[in-house]
């Protein structure tokens, strides 16, 4: 075997072992994982896909902003969902807000690993949680408003969240 793979299986049973100390119940599969990229009118769009342990796919994007998309049930269901986004990026990079759209996406990643962070480390009185879920909910109906104000320019696939 060569070195490499030694170092690899060395350094995943060690991790393996301290993740059982932790009281993890661990579980090394050795399955597919593909990482894609795109390169879109100087945008770069990245995803990862593995399969997980129940045989499933699950799907992430990374690039240009990291967002969960979902578990399938097989890689062609992947391949198109891939291909969906990508026309959608290919029709959002001619778009004249897209550097706005990517600096929305991205402040409200760093604002729910800001929460998460509030959550964990501090304990946070009942009055300002209700205060941000207003808030949410305030920026969730301004972006259902904003969608029914909006022209649809994509059609190939229904939106999911709105």
């Amino acid at each position: 075997m060569p070195l490499e793979k030694q170092l690899l299986k060395f350094e995943t049973s060690h991790n393996h072992m301290s993740l059982v100390q932790l009281g993890a119940d661990v579980e090394i599969i050795n399955g597919k994982m593909c990482y894609v990229k795109f390169l879109i009118n100087n945008l770069e769009i990245s995803y990862i896909y593995h399969i997980n342990k129940t045989g499933k796919y699950f799907l992430e994007r990374i690039k240009p902003y990291p967002l969960p998309i979902k578990e399938f049930e097989n890689e062609d269901d992947v391949l198109k969902i891939i291909k969906i986004d990508k026309k959608q990026f290919e029709n959002a990079t001619h778009s004249s807000n897209i550097d706005n759209f990517i600096a929305i996406n991205r402040a409200l990643n760093k604002t729910i690993k800001k929460f998460e962070d509030l959550f964990l480390y501090y304990n946070v009185p009942d009055y300002e949680n209700e205060i941000i879920i207003k808030k949410i909910k305030e920026i969730q109906d301004e972006i259902d408003k904003t969608a029914n104000d909006s022209k649809r320019i994509f059609f190939e696939k229904e939106p999911l969240n709105i």
